[in-house]
């Protein structure tokens, strides 16, 4: 009988600001759900775009982490030391023109109605200065969520080609994040809800590179009274390790945890994440987004 492979899950939070609250959702999420399942649970900071990050984040949020229970398996990952992967892959898919260099603007992509159209699939432009895009060859229109069934995606956004590399010389979040999760053998990825439309994407690159697909489960969102996700764009507060029960069980509520009757939770943090972890199981998140005033 085959050996049925462990679960690995992630947390990869972006650098660019303190971990706050509704990330914290996102990472209570993935956590339970590797731990329910035996499995491990990595984290990877995504320090991709140097100009959004904010000195020190990085070992913030890992701090932050560790105060509240979050505890990793193995050592972190880091993606500032993964562009040697990142540009070997990029310098093969040129190679056998599955990629191209791409001088199209922003303006000029509105413009043609918001898709990119291909302009430059057949201009054979020079790489240097340029935007690198994928050819599409495997478009998504749909997927399955773990919790929520079907996903549909736009037609026009599962059909683009979809840049690799900036014209900044920056790698794109998509080709970043599907490279990592293969070398760090990621099974299932367990994320926000804002990150569904790119998922179309990072399975069509499985497909593209022969790898096997990972599974995906979507959290909701916190988000404010104004309809604004928390989010280190929108200024959501910082989360503090004084406040690390309270606002665990604060996301375990929204994560659809039975949390209504607190009186009755563990009150040292311990205790309580090893509740959470027997009760957890994917079908308690809630159809709909969650109100969260900031903290």
């Amino acid at each position: 009988m085959k050996e049925k492979q462990r679960y690995i899950g992630r947390f990869a939070p972006s650098p660019s600001g303190p971990l706050h609250f509704g990330s914290l959702i996102a990472a209570l999420g993935s956590y339970l759900q590797a731990k329910r399942q035996a499995g491990q649970w990595l984290v990877r900071i995504e320090d991709l775009d140097p100009p959004r990050e904010m000195a020190g984040a990085a070992d913030h949020i890992l701090r932050t982490l560790d105060d509240y229970g979050l505890h990793w398996d193995g050592g972190i990952m880091y993606q500032s030391q993964r562009h040697d992967a990142y540009q070997a892959q990029i310098d093969a898919w040129l190679q056998s023109t599955q990629a191209y260099a791409c001088e199209c603007s922003r303006k000029q992509i509105q413009q043609a109605g918001g898709f990119y159209p291909g302009t430059c699939r057949e201009k054979q432009l020079a790489v240097e200065g340029q935007a690198i895009r994928l050819k599409q060859t495997e478009p998504v229109t749909s997927f399955i969520d773990v919790r929520y069934g079907n996903m549909e995606i736009p037609e026009a956004l599962a059909h683009e080609d979809f840049i690799i590399r900036r014209r900044d010389g920056l790698y794109a979040y998509n080709l970043a994040v599907v490279l990592d999760d293969i070398e760090q053998g990621v099974t299932e990825v367990v994320r926000g809800a804002d990150l569904i439309e790119p998922t179309g994407r990072q399975i069509g690159l499985y497909r593209m590179l022969a790898k096997p697909e990972v599974s995906y489960l979507h959290l909701p969102l916190a988000v404010t009274s104004q309809g604004y996700k928390l989010s280190k764009q929108n200024r959501a507060p910082a989360i503090t390790a004084d406040q690390a029960v309270p606002t665990l069980k604060a996301a375990m509520g929204i994560l659809g945890l039975p949390v209504h009757d607190l009186q009755l939770l563990p009150d040292d943090r311990d205790s309580l994440l090893q509740w959470a972890v027997k009760e957890w199981h994917p079908d308690l998140l809630p159809n709909e987004q969650s109100v969260v005033e900031p903290f």
